[in-house]
């Protein structure tokens, strides 16, 4: 048998000994602690009724928070995209004066080069627009007049005067939006 107190015990090893026995007497004290649970009284029936009106009172005002919410993301997201718009309208009239001043400039280039190229010797004319891109060159000689276009196509690389002459003809064809070369 063993005994529950011992004078070498320690403190510690007592408080262990003794704290199961003791526990079980607190829980056995506790009237109802092994009671089951009742039925719901009938005035449990009303507190549910009074749930549903609860939750009905307050969906109301919820869904109007909810439509607040989402009108405040909506107005948020439409001054947000406004923004987006006003800079791309900024950026497309940057571009629009940007690509005007380049077309100026490439009217005035053209002009400027068909008139160099009209004051050349055909030999000279030829062995230079030989050289440029082939559209470039396709504009320059459509530019001339024709016997001075002839002359310089006469003096040029008869695959390239050849490729000159389809671009040009193409470019007279309205139908036509096909990359000659």
């Amino acid at each position: 048998m063993m005994k529950i107190f011992d004078p070498k015990m320690s403190v510690v090893e007592l408080v262990r000994r003794l704290a199961l026995p003791a526990a079980a007497v607190v829980v056995l004290s506790i009237p109802g602690a092994f009671a089951q649970e009742a039925e719901a009284p009938a005035g449990d029936v009303v507190s549910q009724d009074e749930i549903k009106q609860f939750c009905t009172n307050i969906a109301d005002p919820a869904r109007d928070q909810r439509y607040l919410l989402q009108k405040q993301e909506l107005e948020k997201l439409r001054a947000d995209v406004d923004t987006r718009i006003a800079e791309m309208e900024k950026r497309r009239d940057e571009y629009q004066d940007w690509l005007k001043r380049r077309d100026t400039f490439l009217k005035q280039a053209e002009a400027g080069l068909t008139d160099i190229y009209k004051k050349m010797k055909p030999d000279a004319a030829a062995s230079q627009l030989q050289e440029v891109k082939i559209e470039v060159a396709a504009a320059v000689i459509m530019r001339l007049s024709a016997q001075q276009s002839s002359l310089i196509l006469n003096e040029m690389d008869p695959q390239k005067a050849a490729v000159i002459a389809n671009i040009i003809a193409s470019a007279s064809d309205p139908s036509t939006s096909k990359d000659p070369s």
